[in-house]
């Protein structure tokens, strides 16, 4: 698999409700053949067992891509189904325990708002963290929005392989990738379109324009 840096440029979070008619397998796979870099399963209303499943599925598809699939917050289903990693928010289990139990290669990504939350992952040995919301976001509504002038503060202060996420659209690409950020975690902007593959085409590119 690519470094960490490779694999943050364009990570991709299929959802059942913005990406419907389509499967979160067949959302996974049309983002991976437009270029994703790194798939992360996100669901809070799947039961333990569904979700364990669609974990399954996802990571034989990411890996037929020679893509990452993370799992948001279950450390346990992330283990389980041979994930490559998992990614904790603030209020998640501690980074520091998760680090006890995981192997040395598992990828843990953190959540951070602050310059202070960003400080702290690295020093606890965070592989990468996700700043946000960049923008007003409907996928999340209790995020608070950091902008890009606080993400830009958090990546001159803490050296850590980070995305942005949060509201960005594909008109907002440009502004965000001059933050310092590695790249982009997105939902709607790619999930939402009515093709997957050719608009992460469009914003891989963007990215790559950096």
């Amino acid at each position: 698999m690519k470094n960490i840096m490779e694999m943050l440029k364009l990570y991709v979070i299929p959802d059942r409700k913005i990406g419907a008619p389509f499967s979160l397998e067949e959302q996974t796979e049309a983002a991976l053949r437009g270029g994703a870099t790194l798939i992360q399963l996100r669901d809070k209303e799947m039961e333990g067992r569904c979700l364990f499943e669609e974990a399954q599925s996802l990571r034989k598809i990411c890996h037929c891509y020679g893509a990452p699939l993370i799992i948001n917050d279950r450390v346990d289903v992330a283990l389980a189904v041979g994930a490559d990693g998992v990614h904790l928010g603030q209020d998640d289990l501690p980074l520091e325990a998760v680090k006890t139990f995981v192997p040395d290669s598992f990828i843990v990504g953190v959540s951070a708002h602050t310059v202070e939350e960003a400080e702290q992952a690295l020093a606890l040995g965070a592989s990468y963290i996700g700043i946000g919301a960049a923008y007003p976001t409907g996928s999340k509504v209790d995020a608070k929005v950091v902008g890009p002038s606080r993400i830009r503060e958090i990546m001159r202060k803490v050296p850590i392989p980070a995305v942005a996420i949060g509201g960005i659209t594909i008109d907002k690409i440009p502004e965000i990738m001059t933050t310092g950020v590695q790249g982009v975690a997105l939902i709607s902007a790619v999930i939402g379109a009515p093709n997957i593959q050719a608009e992460a085409q469009k914003i891989m590119s963007l990215i790559e324009k950096k």
